[in-house]
C-alpha cells in the first residue's frame, strides 16, 4: 500500500521550487500518494492538480491578515490529518495550531531562519520586533520537542540541541546548459535575476544597475527578474519596467523559471546583509551555476565562498552598482570569458547540488520519519 502524505503551506506559492517541483515532485516519483493543501485560488491558481491525490484551498497568510489563514489550516490538519501516514508543514505559524490534535507523525521544513526574518518583515511594527524574535525562538524549541524538523541548511543547525535530517536547497542541473553570454532572438544578451524581490534583497540595486545597462548597451544588454515582489519592491520595479529599464516576469512557475535562465550572461544575487541570509545559500546562486550561468553575488559569507572556490562567478562589495556593472560589461564585451566561468559553475553544481541524485535522499528520510512514530515531548 502507498504512504501517503499530507502538505500543507498557508505562505508559499503553491509551485514554490522547494515544496512543489522538488519534493512533491520525489514523492510522487517514488509513489507516494500526495495531499496538497495551499493557497491555491489566492495566488490565481485552479485548486487542482491531475497529479496528486487530493489539493485543497487554503486561505494565504500575508502581512497582518493571518489568522484567518491558520483558522482554516488547523480545520484541515484535524480531519485530513489522521488519514495520512505523515504530515509534511513548510510554515513556521502553522507549528503551534498542530497543539491538542490527533495527528499521524508532523514535519516542519525549516526553510530559513525563523527569528532571523522578523527582522525584514515590513509588516512588523518596530516595537514587537523583539518580541516577536524572542517568540520565533520559543517556537522552535516548542516544535524540536514535539515534531520531527527538516533543514533547508546545514548553518540552521546551529539553532537546535538535537541533530536533524538536512535537505538542502538544490536543484536539477541539465546536461548541457546553453552557453553563458548567447544572444537571445531579438539580440539581446540578458542578465537575470531569480528568486523573490525586495528592498533586502537589492531591489533598488537592480534597477539601478537595469537603467545603467539600458543607457550604456542601447538595450543590447537586459536586466530581466523573474519572481514575485514584496513591500516597497512593488512600486520600484513598476517604475522601472514603465522607463523600459527592465523587464519583470513575475512569478513564474520553477521549470519555467530555470529554462529562461538558458543563455543568460550573468545572474544576480545582490541581497544585503542582513542576520537572516548570513548563514545561508540563496537557492538562485546554485541554480545559476546549475545552468551555466556566472553568479554576481554579494560577500555574504556562504555563496561568497561557492562562488570563489568554484570560479564560477565573483563577488561584488554590498551596494555596489558600478562594480556589479564594470563586471556584465566586462563578460559582455567577451562572452567567452562568462561561457568558461559558467562552465566551471555548471561542473560543480552537477557534483554537489544535483536535485536528481538527492531526491530519493529526501524520500528515504521522510520514511524513516513516518516508521518513527510521533517525537518523544521533552521539558
Amino acid at each position: 500500500m502507498p504512504r501517503r502524505i499530507l502538505v500543507m503551506t498557508i505562505v508559499h506559492h503553491p509551485h514554490d521550487a522547494r515544496i512543489y517541483l522538488r519534493q512533491i515532485g520525489a514523492l510522487l516519483e517514488a509513489g507516494w500518494e500526495v495531499t496538497y493543501a495551499a493557497p491555491f485560488t489566492d495566488y490565481g491558481l485552479p485548486a487542482r492538480d491531475e497529479r496528486l491525490t487530493r489539493t485543497v484551498d487554503l486561505r494565504r497568510s500575508s502581512g497582518r491578515r493571518r489568522l484567518g489563514a491558520a483558522y482554516r489550516a488547523r480545520s484541515v490538519l484535524r480531519e485530513l490529518g489522521p488519514q495520512h501516514d505523515l504530515v509534511l508543514l513548510h510554515d513556521p505559524e502553522l507549528v503551534p495550531w498542530t497543539l491538542g490534535l490527533s495527528l499521524p507523525p508532523v514535519v516542519w521544513d525549516v526553510h530559513e531562519d525563523t527569528p532571523a526574518t522578523i527582522a525584514i518583515r515590513t509588516w512588523v511594527p518596530d516595537s514587537s520586533r523583539s518580541v516577536l524574535a524572542r517568540a520565533a525562538v520559543g517556537l522552535e524549541r516548542h516544535a524540536e520537542r514535539r515534531m520531527h524538523l527538516l533543514l533547508a541548511d546545514d548553518h540552521y543547525a546551529d539553532r537546535f540541541a538535537r541533530a536533524h535530517p538536512v535537505i538542502r536547497n538544490t536543484t536539477v542541473v541539465p546536461d548541457a546548459p546553453v552557453p553563458a553570454g548567447a544572444r537571445d532572438a531579438e539580440g539581446v544578451q540578458r542578465v537575470m535575476y531569480l528568486g523573490s524581490v525586495t528592498v533586502e534583497r537589492g531591489v533598488h540595486e537592480m534597477v539601478a544597475l537595469g537603467g545603467r545597462l539600458r543607457a550604456q548597451t542601447g538595450g543590447r544588454v537586459r536586466l530581466e527578474v523573474i519572481g514575485p515582489a514584496h513591500g516597497a519592491a512593488v512600486a520600484v520595479l513598476e517604475a522601472a519596467v514603465r522607463r523600459g529599464d527592465l523587464r519583470w516576469h513575475g512569478f513564474v512557475p520553477g521549470h519555467q523559471a530555470l529554462q529562461l535562465l538558458d543563455g543568460a550572461l550573468a545572474g544576480l544575487s545582490l541581497l544585503h546583509d542582513e542576520a537572516n541570509f548570513r548563514p545561508s545559500m540563496p537557492t538562485k546562486v546554485i541554480e545559476y551555476l546549475a545552468h551555466g550561468v556566472p553568479a554576481i553575488t554579494t560577500p555574504l559569507p556562504v555563496p561568497a565562498r561557492l562562488v570563489e572556490r568554484s570560479g564560477a562567478g565573483v563577488v561584488v562589495p554590498f551596494g555596489d552598482v558600478e562594480e556589479t556593472l564594470a563586471t556584465i560589461l566586462r563578460w559582455s564585451a567577451d562572452p567567452g570569458e562568462a561561457a568558461t566561468l559558467g562552465s566551471r559553475g555548471h561542473a560543480v553544481a552537477r557534483e554537489e547540488f544535483d536535485w536528481t541524485r538527492l531526491g530519493p535522499d529526501f524520500v528515504t528520510v521522510l520514511e524513516q520519519l513516518a516508521d518513527d512514530g510521533g517525537v518523544q515531548s521533552r521539558p
